[in-house]
């Protein structure tokens, strides 16, 4: 046996296993063997048909076979060899593989990239304030008041904060916006419908809300927006011009409801005092779960900041190919329309590979601190990272169990990712931390 490695990259090596004749007629034998154990001809027991028979009648099988046992045992001895660490086998080109001939079989795989870990204890981080104000608070409050507002018929002009019933119908350069965009009616004329006025969220149709302020019922008005480029929900819109005629209806003031005992009753307290004090513990748990996000954030960005060095291609496209898949699968579930990506394909790919590299980084620099450090994931991690992962998917945990016992390469997944978070959990619980000045 004759083994040749090439560098194509610092990450890509070229592995060329040959085998001589005699190895490959002796693997040939053993694949005659095995089948002609199991074989059933007739007039022969099972293991004593001659080998010619089962050639005869058995050739695409034993053709197979002999390709599998041939690659394996070529893949085997040139990593024994050669004690490559392979990440990917991202190509195998088998060549001839046949009985009274050598067989040349070239590996093409991504190798774990060498380098030596940075300092990665004690990593400064900053982290912002837990404990809520009186002012954080006031505006929860005021937010709870909010969405338990009644709306009752103002006989005045609209402000800031009210909400308008109103009709409109919109054109584009004098064309009907429900000739340009019939499957989306909404955005052409409609008989009746709510807008916010001056609304910090934008509504329906883009800045219409910001032109309803001064506006009483039996107002018309002619209201230029324009749609922006890429505008989702209407593609056929985006970046366009457009006036609507508008006929206002109805106005309603907000009316918020009073700090008094039926809205203490709705919050599950018995008054000020105690809603106080359960809002400002939610406000302290929201901020105690934004800061463990933001060290694990900053952590990362950190330790990938301070080493450079070469990432194997197969893991980045990989990587890219799962961050383009949850993308798309969250933009559809709002409603997105497939053919969006397609219009911005080259800008969407750019963007998830940017994303994978560094991911892949942090990745490969966990794993080694991990191996270092002697991080492993043990029983309960896995039973908690399927429960949740179970969870996530709306599945019993005991079903998920059993596939995982089937698909190893999931398995090793998921058993990777707890790897990961427990280096990242580590990293954190040895960083630097300060804690930024509270803003008044």
């Amino acid at each position: 046996m004759n083994i040749e490695i090439k560098d194509l990259s610092e990450t890509r090596k070229s592995l060329v296993v040959t085998l001589d004749k005699s190895e490959v007629d002796a693997e040939h034998q053993a694949v005659v063997k095995d089948i002609a154990k199991v074989a059933r001809l007739p007039g022969f027991r099972p293991g004593h048909a001659p080998a010619e028979l089962i050639l005869k009648r058995f050739a695409k099988e034993v053709r197979d076979d002999l390709k599998s046992k041939v690659v394996g045992k070529a893949y085997r001895a040139g990593l024994e060899k050669t004690k490559l660490d392979v990440v990917n086998v991202v190509h195998v080109e088998e060549g001839t593989i046949e009985a009274g001939l050598s067989a040349a079989i070239a590996f093409t795989v991504d190798v774990q990239p060498q380098f030596e870990l940075p300092e990665y204890l004690g990593i400064p981080v900053q982290v912002s304030p837990v404990e809520p104000t009186e002012a954080e608070i006031d505006a929860v409050i005021e937010g709870l008041r909010q969405e338990h507002a009644d709306f009752k018929v103002a006989d005045r002009a609209a402000q800031k904060g009210d909400y308008v019933k109103l009709a409109y119908e919109g054109t584009i350069d004098g064309k009907p916006i429900a000739e340009i965009a019939p499957d989306k009616q909404i955005y052409g004329k409609v008989p009746q419908t709510w807008e916010e006025v001056d609304s910090e969220q934008e509504g329906l149709i883009p800045g219409l809300g910001r032109q309803l302020a001064g506006l009483k019922a039996g107002d018309k008005k002619e209201a230029q927006v324009v749609f922006p480029a890429g505008f989702a929900a209407a593609p056929e819109l985006g970046g366009k011009a457009a006036v609507y005629a508008v006929e206002v209806q109805e106005v309603r003031e907000r009316a918020l409801p009073a700090l008094d005992e039926a809205f203490f009753k709705s919050q599950h307290v018995e008054g000020i005092d105690a809603l106080r004090l359960q809002l400002g513990q939610n406000l302290k748990q929201r901020k105690e779960y934004e800061n463990r996000r933001a060290q694990r954030r900053q952590v990362s960005e950190a330790l990938a900041a301070r080493i450079e060095f070469s990432l194997p291609e197969s893991l980045i496209a990989g990587e890219t190919q799962d961050v383009l898949r949850r993308f798309m699968e969250e933009n559809i579930q709002r409603g997105v329309p497939e053919a969006e990506f397609e219009k911005n394909k080259k800008e969407l790919y750019e963007n998830a590979r940017r994303a994978a590299v560094s991911r892949v980084k942090v990745q490969m620099l966990l794993a080694k601190i991990a191996e270092k450090e002697k991080i492993a994931a043990n029983e309960r991690d896995l039973d908690g990272a399927i429960v949740r992962e179970a969870a996530r998917a709306n599945q019993r945990p005991e079903k998920l169990a059993k596939e995982l016992v089937r698909d190893r390469e999931r398995l090793r997944s998921l058993q990777q990712a707890i790897v990961f978070d427990k280096a990242l959990d580590f990293l954190v619980s040895k960083a630097t931390i300060t804690t930024a000045t509270a803003k008044v």
